[in-house]
This record gives C-alpha cells, sequence and structure tokens, in this order.
C-alpha cells in the first residue's frame, strides 16, 4: 500500500546517526543521501526517507502518529531499543515487552520528536 514515508529533521546529521544506530540493530545498512539532500533508509523493501521541510518551517513531529518498523526477534528490537536510547532518541510508554497477541514491541522518540515503534509480528 505504502511506498515509502517521509519524516522532517531540523538536523539532518543527527537523525543520520540516530537511524544509522537504529537500522543496524536491525540488520540494515546506512541511509543514503540523495541528489535532493534527503536520507534514504531502504530496508526488505520499505523506504523510510528524512527530510528538511521543503516549506522552510521547522520539522516538526506528528501528533497521534507512530512509525511501525518490523523487526524479525525480540533481540533485534533490544538492540534496536538500546541503539536508539545510546543516539539520542528517548524511550517512552512501557519498556520494551511482549503483547498479548505474541508480538515484542518497543517504542522511541527519535531526536526529532518523531514516535516510532519496532515489533515482531504477533503470534496469534
Amino acid at each position: 500500500m505504502f511506498t515509502h514515508v517521509m519524516i522532517g529533521s531540523n538536523d539532518l546529521e543527527r537523525a543520520r546517526k540516530f537511524y544509522d544506530a537504529v537500522f543496524a540493530a536491525l540488520g540494515g545498512k546506512p541511509g543514503a543521501m540523495d541528489a535532493r539532500g534527503r536520507l534514504i533508509y531502504a530496508h526488505e523493501g520499505g523506504r523510510l526517507m528524512i527530510t528538511k521541510p521543503i516549506d522552510g518551517k521547522p520539522a516538526t513531529a506528528a501528533n497521534g502518529g507512530t512509525i511501525g518498523i518490523a523487526a524479525a526477534t525480540p533481540d533485534h528490537v533490544l538492540a534496536w531499543h538500546a541503539a536508539g536510547v545510546a543516539h539520542g532518541g528517548v524511550a517512552i510508554e512501557s519498556p520494551p515487552t511482549a503483547r498479548p497477541n505474541g508480538a515484542f514491541v518497543a517504542y522511541l522518540r527519535d531526536p526529532d520528536g518523531n514516535k516510532l515503534t519496532a515489533r515482531t509480528p504477533p503470534t496469534t
């Protein structure tokens, strides 16, 4: 259904350090800067793009928005969470935990305030 997710950042180098670390924890590759100055992360068919807003105004986090990132195992979720906190992210909501449906889930805010979750598939 989706071709990509695009989020804004006020500091692309800070964003690069954070996203390079969290995607490496999931087995992904570092981001690449395209000709238009956007960071692009591609992993297992999905694309996350990070850019300074084209209207010149400051980037803000979506109120009520969450970006979900697939993880293969609970260990990947834990590594993603630890890498994010170590690189400027903020742990939010509950600590990484199993949900009643069997999914293992963790939440972070990136350095620009965007809400992210890494999760394994549900088992039920």
